[in-house]
């Protein structure tokens, strides 16, 4: 547990957080618009196949790179805790759990893209169904992808609205950047909300709400990489949780 001794620790943690933050931003990025986005070819189950199996190395290094990516995010998380703890123990430690949730969720769901592999796949028993069926199931696990993916971004909207409140009241972090992450986690909220109750609303909704998101996660990370948190504010209020 860190103390009011711990010297220039939360600069370490704040720099060990926007760092990891801003990887984390750069390979999602990377494996949904030049892989994923590369293969994957919307409503055309026949194309989305050829593609992968034409470039099924790619295919797994955006498999590889997305479970990097939540490796990373399990450092960020504890970083955070760590800086954010001394504001309230109880909301840090809730903020946690949530993107604990948030990221086993997207983990699991990452096992749905190895289907259109093995569904692809020259394996003998697959010879008991057409090429038309392999490449519907295929389809539909990456379908299933997204859905997933939404699904675990409920508990991140979750995430940033605690996060964000838990900076707005720090006073070491710019309570601009938690108004911002509140911003974002009402938009992740509603993005999911809607590619669950009304997928059509999704649709039109995409891409411009998570705009936000982009600029709050960006805007965090970079805070932290480049200015970190204000050290005597962090330092008086862990003092205050270590008497308490």
């Amino acid at each position: 547990m860190a103390t009011a001794d711990s010297g220039d620790s939360p600069q370490a943690y704040a720099r060990l957080a926007g760092v990891l933050y801003l990887v984390i931003i750069i390979a999602g990025a990377l494996g949904e618009l030049c892989i994923r986005g590369k293969l994957v070819i919307a409503g055309d189950p026949a194309a989305t196949a050829g593609r992968i199996m034409a470039s099924e190395s790619l295919w797994r290094l955006g498999i590889a790179g997305d479970l990097a990516m939540h490796v990373c995010d399990v450092f960020v998380m504890w970083a955070l805790y760590v800086l954010l703890r001394p504001v309230n123990r109880d909301l840090a430690l809730l903020n946690l759990l949530l993107n604990l949730v948030q990221t086993a969720v997207l983990v699991a769901n990452k096992s749905l893209l190895l289907m259109p592999l093995f569904l692809l796949g020259d394996a003998p028993y697959l010879k008991a169904f057409d090429a038309e069926q392999l490449q519907a199931w295929s389809y539909l696990a990456i379908r299933l992808h997204e859905h997933g993916f939404g699904i675990g971004l409920v508990f991140f909207g979750f995430v940033c609205l605690v996060e964000g409140y838990l900076i707005r009241k720090s006073r070491y972090l710019p309570a601009l950047i938690g108004g911002l992450m509140q911003l974002a986690g009402a938009c992740y909220l509603v993005n999911s909300a809607a590619l669950l109750l009304a997928p059509a609303l999704a649709a039109r909704l995409f891409p411009a709400i998570m705009l936000p998101c982009l600029v709050a996660e960006l805007s965090l990370a970079a805070w932290l990489t480049f200015k970190g948190v204000k050290r005597e504010a962090w330092l008086e209020r862990q003092r205050t949780l270590v008497a308490s």
